[in-house]
């Protein structure tokens, strides 16, 4: 089995043991120490930011609040006092629009059965989806502006513009709120996590694509019922089609599921919003797309069970209408620790937004792309390739010359026929650590396939969660697919291994941490992550119930030292940490989503008085900040 790189030059032997010992050891709460990928020579060991400690809630008005550290301390001696800002709350009115408002295709509100408008915010366990997601702030032409979306099965983006303040305060401008359509590319679709791009724009993501072989086994002209309830509810509300049977509205699973792009023109007093589907980036249930300092390699982490991990190559910088699409093949070295590999690159294909967008006008089915037949105790027919994927065990065979449109159409079902690994369980945000040259990735609950003793991986599991760190080769390495092609990036990673690892935990009765099965000082769930460039700092979001509430920490990846500094409401996930630098002040944006939303179901039950309807119960953007001194 071909590695996916060579070396140009001198095989450098402390690099190569550093990779054996990182494979080869039981980490315990974190990996490889220190590493940077880069001569095979370890980083100093100095810590660069310390946050004071903020305690796990036990009081209710604790559980019950958005918390966050009051201070932060550099390596220059220097403090900063620092808060969180709520900026924008869900369902929170201005300029005519009301923030998460979903319209349909024509640019109407949508309302609900009792007539009231349908508002994504995730409240009370809204079943129609989550609420805010990610906010992504664009610096234009000497302006800021928060770009936000919404995880509802109708998927709604609204963009506005923020004011700085001399004391680094940011607040949002009156009057500058807008819905931005998304009607030209089908509409949103359960929008989870994104980024800001290096040129400013923001790069969003459609979550869990529906299965176009199971929607389509149905009878069109009979009352809705494709087995999959987000695109029953697009049909529904975006397109108007109450029995999916109209079809001037004829709903398409292959409309949905890929990496959304919107920027913003600040040229005039009153900024737009332009909104793009990257479907040459492939379709699956995307967490996001993270793109490298090289402004055109991207990476993809596709969130469920069975699923794959993915690289983009852009043909041009700042440009993702067009480029070549990867799946990642998991070589395992070790089992420990929630497991060690090498990756292997398998091309799936080249396309272009336009050409994938001309074919999904015409409403493809998943029998125009595939043929199929019934396994057999895992096993084909002659012809027929088995694959065992989120969609389940299927023997698949690709119909003559339908190659390009199986693999940026249905990239998960396409990359398993060709080798890649699908095993992945819960993958979820992603972050560059330009530090010591580390791609780094969230991996929500490492089971199901990636312990069950088939396919790829077989590794230790960990029910609480492990993030995932991949070294980008160095300049003394050249990359290669496996077909020995070349692969024109220079941020290819190579390997992965857990770095920090979740642990399983009971607290005895009459604990304050009685309802945690995870450690209450360590991660659980982990969901979106990012960098704090030039600090040593990774921050980490939690999405889990192992915490009655969810923490962010920020995890010091030379010392591994990691210290709580957020907590949200009880029954809400933290979305969207990322890190900004703006005019000297920095800032992490901070997503509370479905404050209370899962009490009473996912969540044990605390003793909580009634929380009051309204804002309190509303998904909100805020940010802690404001790092002045650093």
């Amino acid at each position: 089995m071909r590695v996916i790189f060579v070396v140009k030059g001198t095989i450098k032997m402390k690099q190569w043991l550093s990779l054996a010992a990182c494979a080869a050891i039981a980490f315990g709460v974190v990996g490889c120490d220190g590493d940077d990928g880069k001569d095979g020579e370890s980083v100093v060991s100095t810590t660069q930011m310390n946050f004071k400690e903020l305690s796990a809630p036990v009081t209710d008005t604790e559980k019950m609040a958005i918390r966050a550290s009051s201070e932060v301390t550099y390596a220059n001696g220097q403090t900063d006092a620092i808060s969180y800002m709520k900026i924008f709350s869900a369902g929170q009115s201005d300029n005519g629009e009301t923030f998460g408002v979903v319209k349909d295709y024509q640019g109407e509100i949508i309302t609900g059965e009792d007539g009231a408008p349908y508002i994504c915010d995730g409240a009370n366990g809204d079943v129609r989806g989550s609420g805010l997601d990610h906010t992504s702030i664009l610096q234009k032409d000497g302006r800021l502006f928060m770009v936000s979306q919404f995880e509802c099965g109708v998927g709604a983006m609204y963009g506005f513009e923020l004011e700085q303040a001399s004391d680094g305060t940011l607040a949002a401008k009156e009057n500058t709120l807008q819905y931005i359509s998304q009607a030209e590319n089908f509409g949103g679709w359960v929008h989870c996590v994104g980024m800001t791009t290096p040129w400013n724009s923001h790069l969003g993501s459609e979550e869990y694509e529906p299965d176009a072989r199971r929607a389509m086994q149905t009878d069109p002209a009979t009352k809705l019922d494709s087995g999959d309830s987000y695109l029953d509810e697009v049909t529904k509300y975006y397109w108007k089609d109450e029995n999916n049977a109209n079809a001037e509205y004829d709903n398409n699973p292959y409309f949905y599921g890929y990496i959304p792009e919107v920027s913003v023109n600040a040229s005039s007093a009153t900024a737009s919003f332009t909104h793009a589907k990257h479907y040459s980036m492939g379709r699956a249930a995307w967490e996001l797309a993270y793109v490298m300092p090289d402004e055109k390699t991207a990476y993809l982490s596709d969130d469920g069970t069975n699923v794959g991990f993915y690289m983009y190559v852009a043909d041009n910088t700042q440009d993702l209408s067009a480029g070549t699409l990867y799946a990642a093949k998991w070589i395992q070295i070790s089992a420990a620790n929630s497991g060690a590999a090498d990756l292997m690159w398998i091309k799936l294909g080249h396309g272009t937004d336009a050409e994938l967008k001309a074919y999904i006008d015409t409403k493809p089915t998943f029998s125009d792309i595939f043929s199929t037949v019934e396994p057999v105790e895992g096993t084909c027919a002659t012809g027929f390739t088995f694959v065992d994927t989120a969609e389940g065990e299927e023997c698949l065979k690709v119909k003559s010359g339908q190659e390009k449109y199986a693999a940026f159409l249905e990239t998960r079902r396409y990359a398993a026929m060709l080798g890649a690994t699908t095993e992945f369980r819960k993958e979820e945000g992603l972050t560059f650590d330009p530090d010591h040259n580390r791609l780094f990735v969230a991996m929500s609950e490492v089971a199901k396939g990636m312990t069950d003793g088939k396919g790829d991986i077989d590794v230790s599991g960990e029910s609480c969660g492990a993030v995932y760190a991949l070294d980008v080769l160095d300049d003394s390495e050249t990359a290669y697919d496996s077909s020995s092609t070349k692969i024109n990036s220079t941020y290819v990673v190579k390997n992965m291994y857990a770095e920090v690892v979740g642990a399983s935990t009971s607290y005895p009765a009459g604990s304050p941490y009685e309802a945690y099965t995870c450690s209450v000082n360590s991660i659980a769930s982990p969901d979106n992550v990012t960098y704090m460039a030039g600090k040593n700092t990774l921050v980490i979001g939690e999405d889990t119930s192992s915490h009655p509430n969810d923490f962010l920490w920020a995890y010091d990846v030379v010392t591994k030292e990691m210290t709580r500094i957020a907590s949200v409401p009880y029954g809400s996930e933290t979305t969207s940490p990322f890190w900004h630098e703006i005019n000297g002040k920095g800032y992490l944006t901070l997503t509370t989503q479905h404050p209370f939303g899962e009490v009473g179901s996912t969540q044990p039950d605390y003793p909580l008085v009634d929380i009051a309807a309204g804002e309190d119960k509303a998904s909100s953007i805020g940010v802690v900040g404001p790092f002045v001194k650093w």
